[in-house]
């Protein structure tokens, strides 16, 4: 499934055109690699990051949808998972 694809079926993006644009304008990450195509495939498993509302929105796809349902439906096919911060420079361990 195309990613611009996915965003307007889960409900990331109001319209598909909407959904291309997030995709060419280069804010679009899979698995860590910048995506500059609306074309970029999607599958079960790939984490999706991108910039939402001010903050990064980190995906994890658990489920490609058929149609873009209502937005309980939408939900089912992503699990959404936490940003996660800078690791402490002091290594946050106990001192051995």
């Amino acid at each position: 499934m195309r990613i611009d694809l996915f965003l307007w079926y889960v409900r990331l993006a109001k319209t598909r055109s909407a959904a291309q644009a997030i995709a060419v304008r280069g804010l679009l990450r899979i698995d860590g690699r910048r995506i500059e195509r609306a074309h970029c495939p999607v599958r079960v498993g790939m984490v999706i990051a991108f910039p939402n509302d001010g903050r990064v929105q980190i995906l994890r796809v658990d489920a490609l949808p058929h149609r873009r349902g209502p937005p309980a439906e939408a939900m089912t096919h992503y699990t959404r998972l936490e940003p996660t911060g800078a690791a402490p420079v002091d290594g946050g361990g106990d001192p051995a």
